[in-house]
């Protein structure tokens, strides 16, 4: 059976229309409407080498900005021709960018601005993009700061820019779309800088954009082979806590992927807003998939998926992700750390390692608050049972003295972070085993630090992508907690947080924040 559906096919016919439609009209003059369409930088309309006054002081080529009328333009190969890391100057436009960043940031009205401009322009684009805007937003913000901090390495940039391309064809994103975004954020930029804007920087803010554009499309062409997202039924759903589902759902086409990987769902009561989940188990002969999600806001995908979803339902579910995966061949013992949610993706190697012949032993910590928030896991002598290569230790996230809840939040995630990675260094040591750590944030931050510290080699641990990749360094107006600045205050997730309300900050995947 072919693991290509209908959706994919379609998506395949608009990416090919859509080149024959460049190809057909690269060869002819400026039309005039084109000229009509076309960006202006400065109040002055881009010729074919780029607006006047372009930085030539930089020792660069003026930007050529392309037509945005809809499906044409020259914007993807004329201006990725200087896109490769190897040629493109990062270190320069970034000090020319920070010299005047405190014009645009925090950069919450530079991009109400840039929206406004990109949906005003063309609305259709706003249809690409989910009905709340929050999360879109952070996101963004998240991506200038990443961008702007890591220009001086434009590999890391390449390499972290071409999986968001990958994932975002899964959206309908096609390079065209990219233009029209440019086009908005240079009016957004001298919108929101003012009269103290130059030439020079707008021209180095292209510039980083269309390197980071040009990584995308490079991932998203790259993976045209794999469908963008599949469609699946929902076959069980089950409330093990009020803010807490375990579904599964068998997915209508084969879907390829390995124990310890994780997907994106997206639930058609909010079409566009796809979260990142852990699949929590191995390959089954039914073809099902088990996701567990908690509901940490309202609004969001994992109220949707917790409080809004019922068997029958369909849902789509990206491709596989993250490399938590076992190695065909195990040459050491090993050591499985879970906490929460993170409880999904180990549960997922348990039941690959019990389906193997040869086992190494296996050490497991589980955390929690309690042991009725173990949802899932059951009593650690039923886990042992059946399974002489594995040793179950419980932690509780709870001061001995009160056996109260305990942290600065209402989850406690800190807190039971250091429970969790005591446990884990007071109870042997692990130089020699392979690692693997999954839950809230906190909890893998702390526990890798201290394996990192007792002697266990980086190579040697494994975990998913901690918060969004996109996730910056401290800055003050994150300290503040501002929504648009990347910071706190748009990180949230266990296993799945929402577009919607703050939530206390927990595990989240690249590009997840519900």
């Amino acid at each position: 059976m072919s693991t290509v559906n209908d959706d994919y096919h379609a998506l395949l016919a608009r990416h090919e229309a859509m080149r024959l439609r460049r190809r057909i009209l690269s060869p002819r003059p400026e039309r005039e409407d084109a000229a009509q369409e076309r960006p202006t930088y400065g109040g002055q309309s881009a010729g074919p080498n780029g607006p006047s006054g372009s930085p030539r002081a930089l020792g660069r080529p003026a930007i050529h900005s392309g037509n945005v009328s809809g499906a044409a333009g020259r914007y993807p190969s004329d201006a990725y021709a200087d896109a490769c890391p190897d040629s493109y100057d990062g270190a320069a436009d970034q000090r020319v960018i920070t010299e005047y960043l405190e014009l645009v940031t925090p950069f919450g009205e530079l991009i109400t601005h840039l929206y406004e401009a990109m949906f005003r322009r063309w609305p259709y684009l706003r249809s690409l993009f989910p009905e709340s805007m929050e999360f879109q937003r952070a996101h963004l913000a998240r991506a200038f700061w990443y961008l702007i901090e890591n220009l001086h390495r434009p590999d890391d940039i390449a390499e972290v820019f071409g999986r968001l391309g990958r994932d975002h064809r899964k959206l309908g994103v096609r390079p065209v779309h990219f233009e029209a975004f440019e086009a908005a954020l240079c009016e957004a930029l001298r919108r929101t800088a003012g009269p103290r804007w130059a030439e020079a920087v707008e021209q180095a803010w292209v510039r980083m954009l269309r390197f980071a554009v040009a990584a995308m499309v490079s991932g998203a062409e790259a993976a045209l082979a794999e469908p963008p997202y599949w469609q699946a039924t929902v076959t069980a759903h089950e409330r093990r806590r009020p803010d807490l589902a375990v579904l599964r759902v068998r997915p209508h086409e084969p879907y390829p992927y390995r124990a310890g990987q994780f997907a994106a769902l997206e639930s058609p009561r909010l079409p566009q807003a796809w979260r990142q989940y852990s699949i929590a188990c191995a390959p089954r002969s039914d073809a099902e998939l088990e996701f567990h999600v908690r509901q940490t806001c309202t609004g969001g995908v994992s109220e949707a998926l917790v409080a809004g979803t019922q068997v029958g339902d369909t849902l789509r579910v990206g491709p596989p992700r993250g490399s938590m995966t076992l190695d065909d061949e195990l040459a050491s013992d090993l050591v499985l750390v879970a906490a929460d949610t993170g409880w999904a993706p180990v549960k997922a190697l348990l039941e690959e390692l019990s389906a193997r012949r040869g086992h190494r032993s296996v050490r497991l910590f589980l955390g929690a608050h309690s042991f009725a928030d173990l949802y899932d896991a059951g009593a650690p002598s039923e886990l042992e049972r059946g399974r002489p290569w594995l040793r179950v230790t419980p932690v509780i996230g709870r001061r001995p003295e009160t056996g109260g809840a305990f942290g600065p939040d209402e989850y406690g995630y800190d807190a039971l972070a250091e429970a969790v990675a005591d446990a884990v260094t007071r109870h042997g040591d692990w130089s020699g085993h392979l690692a693997y750590v999954s839950g809230p944030t906190a909890v893998v931050d702390t526990t890798v630090a201290r394996l990192t510290a007792a002697g266990v080699p980086p190579r040697n641990i494994r975990h998913d992508p901690l918060s969004d990749i996109l996730r910056p360094s401290s800055r003050p107006e994150e300290a503040a907690g501002d929504p648009a600045s990347g910071g706190p205050a748009v990180v949230s997730r266990s296993r799945g947080a929402a577009a919607g309300r703050r939530a206390p900050a927990s595990t989240t995947f690249e590009g997840a924040d519900s």
